[in-house]
């Protein structure tokens, strides 16, 4: 049941703030409907078996997802956290969470929309008090607003994923060099 998610960004609740696209420009929203967000929960590994959600899980997970790219872009830029974004964040990390179990063939998590969304609030809280921060960046991609962890080595990585938006940016300025070298101006 692949619809498309992309998981480039090196935490799953990046991942998840990341699933409205675009945001500033055609912003294109993953969440469209509960089915896709139980689809997000299953193939980003966050649980192994979802209920299926229902109209006010995706209403809610698209809060929650709102107030994680809040609380990523104001750690990264070193701004000050919105209080509601803060708090939503933390009650929902605060409910209980998806509980993995040992089975004779391994681990296996199953879960409410609930308790996967408080798993993934639980995620973003590590990782905006972890060791990772001073890693997030923003895509450099000016269409993209995904927020990765650069763990490149130089750290110098420009893009969310080569090919979500590394090989179309690098596709589009060997276009506009060979334009320009066949109108006879070179690029400087």
């Amino acid at each position: 049941m692949n619809l498309d998610h992309v998981f480039v960004c090196g935490n799953p609740a990046l991942d998840f703030a990341a699933t409205l696209r675009a945001r500033r420009t055609r912003r294109f929203d993953m969440f469209a409907n509960p089915d896709r967000l139980d689809a997000w929960y299953l193939e980003s590994g966050v649980v192994d078996a979802i209920t299926p959600g229902e109209e006010s899980d995706r209403e809610q997970a698209t809060a929650v997802r709102e107030a994680v790219y809040q609380l990523v872009t104001a750690r990264r830029l070193e701004e000050e956290y919105d209080t509601a974004a803060l708090r939503l964040v933390n009650d929902t990390a605060r409910t209980p969470a998806a509980v993995p179990q040992l089975t004779p063939s391994g681990r296996w998590t199953d879960a409410t929309p609930a308790e996967a969304l408080s798993t993934v609030a639980r995620l973003a809280v590590e990782l905006l008090s972890g060791p990772d921060v001073p890693l997030l960046k923003e895509c450099g991609n000016p269409e993209c607003t995904r927020v990765y962890i650069d763990r490149s080595r130089g750290k110098r990585r420009q893009w969310c994923g080569m090919d979500s938006c590394g090989n179309k940016i690098k596709a589009a300025a060997y276009r506009a060099r060979k334009k320009s070298t066949a109108a006879g101006t070179p690029l400087s």
